[in-house]
């Protein structure tokens, strides 16, 4: 039987390397296309895939399969749950997996795509450019079929005449940046903070208006600290949680 192949990952020493390894795992499941199997390699496999202990990559598979993502079954192996719920509460612990697995494995629709004025809240993160390429994504619910949450994202103009729509609709931004344009992300900050639904986001998320919603900015940056995107994200306050584990190491 052909098993599914996860996508692989740069693991950095400064955190738990179960986390990394299960957050990678996380968004190739969530990302996977439905023709792609559902076993899961070994183990042993998955193991020398990451570069990691036996014991390591069992902590990792532990965490999913406590999430619903995957079932373990003895002498039958490991398998994907077809149905697994995608809206569950996120941790997140700094690694750009992290940030690519919070943003996988929901149905997406591109609403509009094109140059944009950079807006007046983001100019300190493109100093000396007028402009951006704006994507604006609306992601549902794969089992309900409701809104879930509303994204844009501004991209820098040079990164953007290499992002193919296509993979807009597969993968979140940051995948895209960093697979497919071979961005070269140092890292992304966070901010996520309780606002009230605005007309336009209240009729995009099928929520009523002045309703709570989550409001998330991540700002991604490349190793010289240039800003390659700013993504602002408006979730559904009564579907999404966060979550924040600090490393105490």
């Amino acid at each position: 039987m052909t098993s599914f192949a996860p996508d692989s990952i740069v693991l950095n020493r400064k955190l738990p390397l179960w986390y990394q390894v299960s957050q990678s795992l996380r968004a190739s499941i969530l990302g996977r296309s439905p023709a792609d199997p559902l076993r899961l390699p070994t183990e042993e496999r998955l193991a020398e895939h990451y570069g990691v202990s036996v014991l390591t990559m069992r902590q990792a598979l532990k965490e999913l399969e406590d999430e619903g993502l995957i079932s373990r079954h003895r002498r039958r192996g490991t398998f994907i749950e077809p149905d697994a719920r995608r809206g569950t509460p996120v941790r997140l612990l700094g690694s750009v997996d992290a940030i690519v697995a919070q943003q996988s494995g929901m149905r997406t629709e591109l609403l509009a795509h094109g140059p944009a004025p950079v807006p007046g809240g983001l100019t300190e993160h493109f100093p000396g450019l007028t402009e951006v390429a704006a994507y604006h994504r609306l992601r549902f619910d794969e089992q309900t079929g409701e809104p879930t949450n509303h994204a844009v994202n501004h991209v820098r103009p040079e990164l953007a005449e290499r992002i193919d729509l296509d993979d807009l609709v597969r993968w979140p931004m940051t995948k895209v940046l960093r697979d497919v344009v071979r961005a070269d992300i140092s890292r992304i900050t966070d901010t996520v903070e309780a606002r009230l639904a605005d007309p336009e986001t209240a009729r995009l998320l099928q929520v009523p208006l002045l309703s709570p919603i989550l409001h998330y900015t991540g700002v991604t940056y490349d190793t010289e600290g240039r800003v390659l995107d700013v993504a602002v994200i408006h979730y559904r306050g009564d579907r999404f949680s966060f979550t924040v584990t600090l490393d105490a190491t």
